[in-house]
């Protein structure tokens, strides 16, 4: 069973909720973050003292920051969320090879580097959870946002083949994909965009970072047991 969890990007709306979430399930929490100090802050002291293993902070925007985090993981670890990242905005000709750098480093090998440094403990106790945040754009793509939905496509590949190589060792490995969630990152959209956007939505509103962080509760809990290299929508039908 899961106990000891790694949150990669707790800070964020979605990290905190889940962070909440798994606590209020009785896991152990050891969370990742990058400036976001007192959003910390706040989740220590919002936690049962039992259930709070530590926060590291660390900059994932190249690979000597993923290697210098991975130096300060003290414990064993069941289960890992990668609800981490950030999105940019803008025409793919105007982006620079240091911004295709960074997203690369947050969304692509972050998951494959702390993945590998925690995959041979899960081996040995045949057991693991592992869980990417991916997006509806890394489903069908989004113009402006060419870079964010290619690396967010590569997590969800990433799911899809990982789960068939290590199913039979007792892990499984799954994505939550959510649609348009309430959080500071799509505060970058005025009201006529968000307007916009929300007449696209079947369900008529945004999602809410509870709501995601209660599906990713759900996949590492045992009801979740035979569930394995999917991607969950989480979207209101938008897709």
């Amino acid at each position: 069973m899961s106990n000891n969890i790694l949150i990669m990007g707790a800070s964020g709306d979605i990290g905190s909720a889940i962070t909440s979430v798994l606590s209020d399930q009785g896991k152990r929490v050891f969370l990742q973050y990058h400036s976001n100090e007192k959003s910390i802050t706040q989740l220590k002291n919002s936690l049962p003292k039992e259930n709070w293993l530590g926060a590291v902070k660390a900059n994932l925007e190249t690979s000597a920051g993923i290697h210098d985090f991975l130096e300060n993981i003290p414990v064993h670890i069941d289960g890992v969320v990668f609800a981490g990242g950030r999105a940019l905005l803008g025409l793919f000709q105007d982006m620079t090879e240091t911004e295709m750098d960074q997203l690369f480093h947050l969304h692509v090998k972050t998951p494959w580097l702390v993945t590998r440094h925690l995959l041979p403990s899960m081996i040995r106790q045949r057991y693991g959870r592992i869980i990417l945040l991916s997006s509806i754009w890394g489903d069908i793509g989004a113009s402006m946002e060419v870079l964010y939905s290619s690396v967010k496509g590569a997590q969800n590949s990433f799911v899809k083949a990982l789960a068939k190589e290590t199913a039979r060792s007792g892990i499984a490995v799954n994505g939550v994909s959510p649609g348009f969630i309430d959080t500071k990152m799509n505060e970058a959209f005025n009201t006529e965009e968000r307007a916009s956007l929300l007449d696209e939505i079947p369900s008529g509103r945004a999602g809410t970072p509870e709501e995601v962080a209660k599906v990713v509760g759900f996949l590492l809990s045992e009801d979740a047991s035979y569930i394995n290299g999917e991607i969950i929508k989480v979207n209101g039908a938008w897709s």
